[in-house]
């Protein structure tokens, strides 16, 4: 549980942790339930099909294995109900319960799965699209025959088939920015072309509740039962989205995360989709790895060096720069989200709508959708902590200690104070309208959240200080001693954690999925008492964030022998328990003391060496898709993430 930070009392905090004592105790029920596995298939196939596969299609014989792999090892093939009568705490789920789905109500789930689960005794559950039943949306369009209403009716009578929802009409995308993308409708605000204008609140959350009471109703009409779970089009959902199927009948709702799920998860339950019809051996590789922990390929793009006011020269350098990413074979890309053109690393404008600063263009969306659905990639919103400038007030920022008075900061980046309860509430609300208008799969926390040991000497600091930590509330007292400095810099270490930790949390409220990572210096990590000059804490980072991203980048630490000085990193990393395991290098591709670029030789030693260590996760700073640098070809060689199932 995150607490928003705000001044308050001792007697408040007592009650906090009273609250979240008692949370963690009603809670410990479903702590002790096994957890359980959904799996996610769509079209199944057979050796005479006449259609060629496409990635979803599983064969009738892959499933047949799939299926006898799983009773084999003890696995449960549990129903919908098991699942109901465990949450009431009528029984327990068995250990190693999974629960099978099949999407988009296509025949072949008549015809071929329905025989498997006769066969086998199992339960299975088949989400029917209201628009596709009722042949709104034409046959040619979905180029499969789909269930018959008769054939559901059998379904449901054999006691082995739950009959869920995939909606009525949001198995589509919608206009969702002002270059003309369309993403996924349930979680898209609609861009109306005609009047320059994005979807309202409210608008939104009555075309959402409408539709879902709408899905449900078709179901109930052509069946007689109403349906109890929402299975989302293309796996998108939001907190919002969730409400709406609950207040339309259906509690359970399902994505396309991959995870395991405990009961608690009913709301929002992790499921993994099986694509690319793998044979027995990729399946077990699923099932066993849950697609967990693989390794991280990341290039760091500025959007800055694409931005161009000639709309022309922006799409042609957009498509550049997505085809090289794709071309690349990597995984992960951090994008800019804010734009920075005198590089002091503060947010004069953003790329994307919101309620407080200028929009250079609204492009974020645009650029992370092509990434996303052409490069095939993860992209990670790369956004500052506190360094934003703009009509705000002096009062909110960092000051320092200086000539013996609180004064505002001469830092190079020109912070909003974490203490100030309005300040994080403004960037609070620039995460969430990111989240509202973006579709993105993570946040990169910029390298700005930072306080020196001179830092922050505001009266609101101070105050707090002295009530929530207990500390003196005057400058002198508090950097008398190197044991007092390294206290306060550890409580300030932690308050911006909990900041990034709430920040995190608004925008998950429109794309639960995010996963975060933060940059890290790598002096903390070298020097551990030097947590003072920075409030930064490896041990702290790996315990608040998925991902670590340390910059690893020799040149710009002026290390005299830079492989040494990359080794001692590693070394230093892997002393923790989860280090090499959550932390990626970032190593740079530009010296910026003299403005020259690491030649590439340099930087493909630097990455054996790094994968020689141990190395899982690797990344670089900066891409330039203008002079291929790092070179695209020795990219392919010697950092690309191979295949896995």
């Amino acid at each position: 549980m995150t607490i928003f930070l705000s001044v308050i009392s001792i007697s408040q905090l007592k009650k906090i942790c009273l609250f979240i004592f008692l949370s963690i105790f009603a809670c410990s029920a479903y702590a002790l339930e096994p957890r359980f596995l959904v799996l996610n298939y769509h079209d199944i196939i057979d050796a005479h099909s006449k259609k060629p596969p496409n990635s979803i299609d599983t064969s009738v014989e892959h499933l047949e294995e799939h299926l006898k792999w799983l009773i084999k090892n003890n696995y449960k093939i549990i129903s919908v109900q098991n699942v109901f009568d465990a949450a009431k705490g009528k029984t327990q789920l068995p250990e190693k319960s999974v629960l099978l789905t099949f999407d988009d109500g296509y025949q072949s789930f008549y015809t071929l799965v329905f025989p498997l689960l006769k066969k086998y005794n199992l339960s299975a559950t088949v989400a029917l699209i209201g628009s596709w039943m009722e042949g709104i949306v034409s046959k040619e369009e979905i180029g499969k025959p789909l269930l018959t209403w008769s054939q559901l009716r059998e379904l449901t009578q054999s006691g082995l088939v739950e009959i869920a929802s995939h909606s009525y009409d949001l198995h589509k995308g919608i206009i969702a920015n002002p270059q003309g993308n369309t993403q996924a409708a349930a979680v898209t605000r609609l861009y109306d072309d005609p009047m320059i204008s994005y979807e309202s609140d409210e608008d939104y959350r009555k075309r959402i509740n409408s539709a879902l009471l709408k899905s449900a109703e078709f179901i109930f009409q052509h069946t007689g039962t109403r349906p109890r779970v929402m299975v989302w089009p293309y796996g998108e959902y939001n907190e919002l989205s969730i409400e709406a199927s609950r207040e339309a009948g259906m509690p359970i709702t399902m994505g396309l995360i991959d995870g395991t799920n405990t009961l608690a998860d009913i709301s929002n339950l992790r499921r993994i989709i099986i694509a690319d019809n793998p044979n027995l051996k990729d399946f077990k590789e699923i099932i066993n790895s849950l697609r967990a922990d693989r390794p991280l390929r990341v290039a760091h793009l500025d959007m800055d060096y694409l931005y161009d006011k000639n709309p022309e020269q922006l799409e042609h350098n957009m498509d550049a720069e997505v085809q090289r990413i794709k071309d690349m074979h990597i995984n992960t890309v951090y994008l800019q989200a804010y734009t920075d053109p005198d590089g002091d690393g503060n947010a004069d404008a953003l790329y994307f709508p919101n309620r407080h600063l200028p929009v250079k263009q609204d492009l974020f969306n645009r650029v992370a959708w092509q990434l996303k659905k052409i490069a095939g990639v993860k992209v990670y919103a790369w956004m500052p902590i506190l360094a934003y400038q703009g009509n705000i007030p002096e009062s909110w920022y960092v000051q320092e200690w200086h000539e013996g008075k609180a004064q505002k900061s001469s830092h190079i980046y020109t912070r909003l104070s974490p203490f100030n309860a309005e300040a994080r509430q403004y960037i609070a609300e620039i995460y969430e309208d990111l989240a509202i208008y973006c579709n993105f799969d993570g946040i990169l926390f910029h390298d700005d959240g930072i306080l020196s040991d001179f830092e922050d000497a505001s009266p609101a600091a101070l105050a707090y200080g002295k009530e929530v930590w207990g500390l003196p509330d005057q400058f002198e007292q508090l950097h008398a001693t190197g044991k007092m400095r390294l206290a306060w810099a550890q409580h300030k270490t932690e308050l911006i954690n909990q900041l990034t930790d709430e920040l995190a949390n608004r925008v998950r409220i429109y794309r639960p999925g995010i996963k975060t990572a933060r940059n890290f210096y790598a002096l903390p990590l070298l020097t551990p008492d030097s947590e003072e000059w920075f409030a930064q804490s490896f041990d702290s980072f790996l315990n608040h964030y998925d991902y670590v991203a340390i910059e690893a980048m020799p040149f710009m630490e002026k290390a005299e022998k830079p492989m040494e000085w990359l080794s001692q990193l590693v070394k230093k990393t892997a002393n923790y328990p989860e280090g090499l395991k959550k932390t990626v290098f970032e190593l740079q591709t530009v010296d910026w003391k003299t403005q020259e670029k690491i030649p590439m030789p340099i930087f493909i030693e630097q990455v054996e060496l790094l994968k020689k260590l141990g190395v899982k996760h690797l990344g670089y700073y900066p891409d330039n898709v203008f002079e291929n640098q790092p070179q695209l070809t020795d990219l392919q060689k010697y950092f690309t993430v191979p295949a896995l199932p």
